[in-house]
């Protein structure tokens, strides 16, 4: 291919190359306008996923009930003080099938009074969970002794809430297994424990002083 000399460059040709810069100079141009483009694009995209994200995340805390929107927001608290043990022993004597006496209660919170977890709306003690963690032929065996939630709360999400604390804790001490007893009456704790994996481990005949069979439900952990 010829070259073209100094002297055979016309104002066309220098028109030419002039013109090429300046598109050359726009093309750059356009790239970093495209590529701001894009990154405000990319940010959105991210923006939108987080907030995506987000919305499936409160479906589904909304799906167990644990987004409630009750008279007051739920606060769910350790065991702290003595000062709590009449709000948890007034709570769930009212729902027990026998009466337990305060040292019952005292043996399970004194001893573990990380595995006890209430649940407050205001200053008030509308739910309890107590249990306790020990070995059971050499593992780590977790019980749940009580598990009440007021009346006037129930069937949202307040009881499993408490569960899964009181899991969660256990996990953290090495749990291995979790078990319990229910009244074989009891279909909607049944249920409860059931949604959280618990199976019917065995059928205790005659367990409770009122004379109803209780069911043995377990969670295997390991």
């Amino acid at each position: 291919m010829p070259t073209m000399g100094m002297a055979e460059i016309d104002s066309s040709s220098v028109d030419g190359v002039l013109t090429c810069s300046k598109e050359v100079v726009v093309m750059d141009r356009d790239r970093e306008d495209l590529g701001t483009l894009c990154a405000e694009e990319d940010l959105v995209a991210s923006a939108l996923a987080a907030t995506i994200t987000s919305q499936v995340i409160v479906e589904e805390l909304r799906r167990l009930g644990l987004c409630s929107n009750i008279e007051g927001d739920v606060e769910y608290v350790p065991y702290e003080s003595e000062l709590q043990m009449s709000d948890i022993k007034r709570l769930i004597t009212k729902d027990l099938s026998e009466p337990y006496s305060i040292y019952t209660y005292r043996y399970f919170i004194h001893n573990w009074p990380q595995l006890c977890f209430l649940a407050m709306v205001d200053k008030d003690c509308v739910g309890a969970i107590v249990c306790k963690l020990d070995m059971h032929k050499k593992i780590h065996r977790g019980y749940i002794a009580m598990l009440a939630v007021d009346s006037r709360y129930r069937r949202k999400g307040i009881g499993t809430y408490l569960v899964k604390k009181a899991i969660y804790a256990m996990v953290d001490e090495d749990c291995d297994e979790v078990v319990l007893e229910t009244e074989i009456t009891n279909q909607s704790a049944q249920k409860l424990y059931e949604n959280l994996g618990f199976v019917r481990d065995k059928r205790l005949f005659q367990y409770y002083l009122n004379g109803v069979d209780a069911l043995r439900l377990k969670l295997w952990l390991r």
